[in-house]
């Protein structure tokens, strides 16, 4: 499969920031607290000047109306969420799983929406920013499903139907995801001939993107790379709860787990 470069959104970092911290694929869900309190705790804490969430945050969002169902994970979720935009700048990029995420949730946060992808310009750097699913060209029935999840035509009658259905929906979704990852099936990586036709369209040297869970730095082409980011679970072991920090410096992996662990 095949794909047109897609048109870039481009943000012009402020100059008075210093650090940025870029997080992926957390999928936060009730029945993951310990993951939950990780995220909580990180939002609490980072002195970074400016967050950037590249997707895939909730493991799943049913349609911005679960914001006022009482006691909702996602009315949980964006209250914590809330309380960090009020101490520096946060900005999100649609996953997979979290693509319903829509104006009232940007707007009851109080965080800015970003364009898949988006070129953020930063100390004299251009770096382009993706969740990752798009470049996954291999997984054609994937993205055949990407292009009709996100028409009208396809989330306008979804979202129209009873929250609890759409829940139960999720549900079953998530469990046949589930039960091929059980399987042993193998996923599509990030296809690096259109990860350099991006790079080169947007002049830019840096790709930094989540989706696929193999946290990583690729070589592309001399002078390109692709810096991938690392899921969350606190759980695991070792838990993994990774943010990507850039600084004047370049790039670093901090493992946020021990810190939580320690406070």
């Amino acid at each position: 499969m095949t794909t047109t470069v897609p048109r870039f959104e481009e943000l012009a970092a402020p100059s008075h920031w210093r650090t940025v911290d870029f997080i992926s694929d957390l999928h936060l869900q009730a029945c993951e607290p310990a993951t939950v309190a990780a995220w909580q705790h990180y939002l609490q804490t980072t002195t970074a000047d400016a967050l950037f969430i590249l997707g895939d945050l909730f493991e799943v969002w049913v349609g911005d109306d679960a914001l006022h169902e009482t006691g909702s994970f996602e009315a949980q979720g964006c209250a914590a969420l809330q309380a960090a935009a009020q101490r520096l700048p946060v900005y999100f990029m649609h996953g997979n799983r979290d693509f319903l995420a829509g104006p009232e949730f940007l707007a009851h946060c109080g965080i800015t929406g970003l364009a898949d992808p988006t070129v953020l310009v930063f100390g004299g750097q251009r770096l382009v920013l993706s969740h990752g699913d798009l470049l996954c060209l291999d997984d054609v029935d994937y993205q055949r499903f990407r292009v009709q999840a996100r028409s009208a035509e396809w989330q306008e009658p979804f979202l129209a139907q009873p929250l609890a259905v759409r829940r139960a929906q999720a549900r079953g979704i998530r469990q046949k995801s589930e039960a091929r990852k059980q399987s042993g099936a193998i996923y599509a990586d990030v296809d690096g001939p259109a990860a350099i036709a991006w790079l080169n369209a947007a002049h830019a040297r840096t790709l930094i993107h989540g989706h696929t869970h193999k946290p990583a730095s690729h070589a592309l082409a001399p002078g390109l790379q692709r810096v991938v980011l690392s899921d969350w679970d606190a759980t695991a072991h070792p838990p993994r709860a990774e943010v990507l920090r850039l600084t004047a410096q370049g790039l670093e992996r901090v493992n946020w787990a021990p810190m939580y662990e320690r406070s």
